[in-house]
């Protein structure tokens, strides 16, 4: 048991360093928003420190991801319950948030800055999207919109459509994609 801990807390260090560099974020950027040294982040994604739980619990939450994932802990449980991050060709990385059968589906998306040529896709389907981090650039048609922290938008998917970082940093969004005739039901709170 001790050597798959060893082996786990060995690994972090460069788990650590490749989620820096794909946020596209520098070791003072990350000191300031954890409050962890520069220089104990450098030694931590070297490994040349072992991680303790203070420093994990502000890590994960600066890269928005859990503790099993930031250690890469063995799945337990129901797997339909534990989603695992998937990790594009591109940079990007698509975090399933449902797993059921038929129904609107959500996932996070982290997409690298510097995106490349658009190439717009068509599917069935309905997408709501809301921007998290970073600035989000939809081709939706002949429309080009930078979508900024908070806002959102809602279309059909068989309008040509396509999501790219709008500049060199990287962008966080929510995505709500359903069956074509199927939305995301919102409510207003009444006055």
């Amino acid at each position: 048991m001790d050597e798959t801990i060893d082996r786990a807390l060995d690994a972090v260090g460069p788990r650590l360093k490749r989620l820096r560099q794909q946020r596209e974020t520098t070791l003072t950027a990350l000191a300031e928003q954890t409050g962890i040294s520069a220089s104990t982040l450098s030694r931590l994604e070297a490994g040349l420190r072992r991680p303790t739980l203070e420093q994990l619990l502000p890590l994960a939450r600066a890269y928005g991801v859990t503790l099993d994932e930031l250690v890469d802990a063995p799945p337990t449980g129901d797997p339909r319950v534990n989603l695992r991050p998937i990790a594009c060709g591109d940079g990007s990385t698509i975090l399933p948030l449902t797993r059921r059968p038929g129904g609107i589906q959500a996932y996070k998306f982290v997409l690298p800055g510097g995106a490349g040529e658009p190439e717009p896709r068509t599917h069935e389907g309905h997408d709501w999207v809301y921007v998290l981090n970073g600035r989000l650039r939809l081709i939706l048609g002949e429309h080009d919109l930078v979508l900024q922290p908070g806002e959102a938008a809602e279309f059909d998917t068989r309008t040509p459509h396509w999501f790219g970082a709008a500049g060199p940093e990287p962008v966080e969004f929510l995505s709500l994609v359903g069956r074509q005739g199927e939305r995301a039901h919102v409510r207003a709170a009444p006055r």
